[in-house]
């Protein structure tokens, strides 16, 4: 006999008092969401895909569940392999009932019991109905009803500069109701260190822009462009995912220098790649800053330890970690060279290592500037932060050294059209964490004021923080 979900995705899972369950239910679990930062591809969303089945829609493409079936002793071929979709599903199944008390347990069970109304518990005795009853609901949930269903209001994607972002237009004259726009993520312009790598995206650049990238001034006239046309289309947000901010001082002529060196294909020093990253850096803040847009600076994350599985893969199949970079110095310097030029943007920062989490909730109170409420954000926890504990740590450290009620809330990172569920998720552990306080005597229990700060965190701060177009 299967085991029943009923006990465990209950209405009220995770929430722990009666004030908890008025907040969620009553304040947090209608409102729409803006998914300002994902990894959706906007191809599937222009064409409204039909996925085939469960293993598609699901497993495809996700690093956290391959982690986990690696460490369940799956076999590659059963995640990133040739093994047929319904094999990689099975594989899958074996190893949800060894994921308790991993996220991967909950996100599992919401998303199941959310989109096809599954409230069985998936094992490797219940793969195949699960399956054959998911693939028949799926037959009528083509990418752009998932978004629908989820009440997703806006979604933001991300996007290279040399995109050509056709399908953002495409998307754009659709008339979707749920609004799909670009996020300017511009890492490639950061790697002087690798001349091939740098020089085959510059020129890119130069045909996508029509500027012939052979100085350095064109070199950022060419950026330039491509950040007006993400503009045209409606984005309002760029992105930089960085282990650590570089801190170097570096004039537009050392600059220039440095370029024309790698564009001869030459091999800088690391004191001379610091100097150019800090350089475009502040280049890229300054183009924020003049379009009102938000930047996002993703810090910590330890990339490709795996040489031998990176080798045979490629990037992003799940061997990233985790870095112990000193982050503060720096992150210091570059805020302030901003702010002093006084083009410091509306700024998120997310932070990977829980280790410094006080230094970077404490860091974004030094240059608030009372021009807009909480212009400088500490970010949701992300990444192996987005989870249950992680997420909690990052309300809390907020909670004490800013303004919890002006935060901009989650997002879903992913590359997967089922994950809205995790905004249920945080929302859930939100309410408990403020019901928690109530029942304890620490907060009043004041619903009014509670559900105010709850519902603004969920949707509210979003709407009115981004600038973007939501119709």
């Amino acid at each position: 006999m299967l085991a029943s979900m009923k006990t465990f995705i209950t209405d009220d899972f995770l929430l722990h008092s009666d004030v908890a369950r008025e907040l969620y239910h009553d304040y947090a679990k209608e409102q729409p969401i803006i998914d300002y930062h994902c990894h959706l591809p906007p191809d599937q969303i222009a064409g409204n895909r039909q996925f085939e089945n469960l293993y598609q829609v699901w497993l495809e493409g996700d690093h956290y569940k391959w982690r986990a079936m690696r460490s369940n002793g799956i076999a590659e071929e059963y995640c990133t392999g040739n093994a047929s979709d319904r094999e990689k599903f099975g594989a899958f199944a074996r190893t949800v009932p060894k994921s308790l008390r991993n996220p991967l347990y909950h996100w599992t069970h919401l998303e199941l019991l959310r989109y096809f109304g599954i409230d069985e518990l998936l094992d490797e005795s219940s793969a195949e109905s699960i399956w054959n009853e998911a693939n028949e609901k799926l037959a009528t949930m083509p990418v752009q009803s998932l978004l629908a269903d989820s009440r997703v209001k806006a979604v933001c994607t991300t996007d290279d500069p040399t995109d050509s972002l056709e399908h953002h237009r495409q998307i754009k004259e659709s008339g979707l109701a749920t609004k799909v726009y670009p996020t300017f993520r511009p890492d490639k312009a950061l790697t002087v260190e690798q001349p091939e790598v740098f020089n085959a995206w510059t020129d890119k650049l130069s045909e996508v822009s029509g500027i012939d990238c052979g100085t350095m001034s064109d070199f950022m006239d060419a950026l330039k462009k491509r950040h007006d046309f993400f503009h045209e289309l409606g984005g309002r947000l760029s992105d930089h995912g960085l282990g650590a901010l570089d801190d170097a001082d570096c004039s537009e002529h050392e600059a220039a220098s440095i370029f024309n060196q790698v564009r001869a294909g030459k091999q800088i020093t690391p004191e001379e790649g610091a100097k150019f990253r800090t350089f475009l850096m502040v280049f890229f803040g300054h183009l924020d800053a003049e379009k009102g847009w938000t930047k996002q600076l993703h810090l910590g994350a330890l990339r490709n330890n795996n040489s031998r599985l990176l080798k045979a893969l490629g990037p992003d199949t799940g061997f990233d970690s985790i870095g112990d970079y000193s982050q503060g110095t720096a992150l210091s310097h570059y805020l302030d060279r901003l702010d002093t030029d006084d083009r410091l943007p509306k700024t998120i920062i997310y932070n990977l290592n829980p280790a410094d989490n006080y230094l970077m909730a404490a860091m974004i109170g030094n240059f608030q500037d009372g021009s807009i409420p909480g212009k400088m954000q500490f970010g949701s926890g992300w990444w192996f932060l987005d989870q249950k504990e992680g997420m909690e740590w990052q309300i809390n450290a907020l909670s004490n050294l800013g303004l919890l009620s002006r935060f901009v809330g989650m997002l879903t990172d992913s590359r997967s059209f089922l994950s809205y569920p995790r905004h249920e998720y945080f929302r859930r552990i939100l309410c408990n964490l403020i019901g928690r306080d109530v029942v304890n005597g620490e907060l009043p229990a004041d619903m009014d004021l509670l559900g105010k700060m709850v519902s603004d965190i969920c949707y509210g701060n979003a709407r009115n923080f981004f600038g973007l177009d939501l119709g």
